[in-house]
């Protein structure tokens, strides 16, 4: 029996591996980045490199949050969201989390005896092109994670 896998099974988990290959990225441009400010961390994404005509077929999902034990039965939701700043003097871009450290559910009743699960909780998300020459930099409260996808488009078609 021979495996195969599709052509986006086959992205996703090459994703999936530079997701978790960047811990600690060095790159020549975060010189220009301030270190976090207090209660804050710097956290820094450097993606797999691409051509610039490759690189517009993909897209980059960041997303902030939290894991905490949730019932498994409600749907919850971060109350952050990630937003954009230039900056100043290079004309870079980098992200900061803005937002309250609160969660909010859904209020479906939980079976009788139902464990808690730890999940991530996920704010609003911010979709931002594909860049593989620059890090991609976000600043976030102490306990905030950020997570994200490379997100690649299929094949461009003309409307009818």
């Amino acid at each position: 029996m021979k495996l195969s896998l599709s052509p986006f099974i086959y992205s996703g988990l090459i994703s999936l591996f530079f997701m978790n290959a960047n811990a600690a990225p060095e790159h020549d441009q975060l010189k220009a980045f301030p270190d976090a400010e207090e209660g804050q961390k710097r956290h820094v994404i450097v993606l797999p490199e691409k051509s610039r005509d490759e690189e517009t077929a993909f897209q980059v999902e960041l997303i902030p949050g939290k894991v905490i034990m949730t019932d498994g039965v409600n749907l919850f939701r971060h109350a952050s969201r990630i937003e954009s700043r230039s900056l100043e003097g290079w004309g870079y871009t980098f992200y900061e989390v803005m937002g309250k450290d609160l969660f909010m559910s859904t209020l479906k009743a939980v079976p009788p005896g139902a464990e808690k699960v730890e999940s991530f909780v996920g704010g609003e998300s911010l979709m931002i092109d594909y860049n593989s020459r620059l890090p991609i930099v976000v600043y976030a409260p102490l306990g905030v994670e950020i997570r994200y996808r490379i997100w690649e488009g299929g094949e461009t078609k003309t409307a009818e």
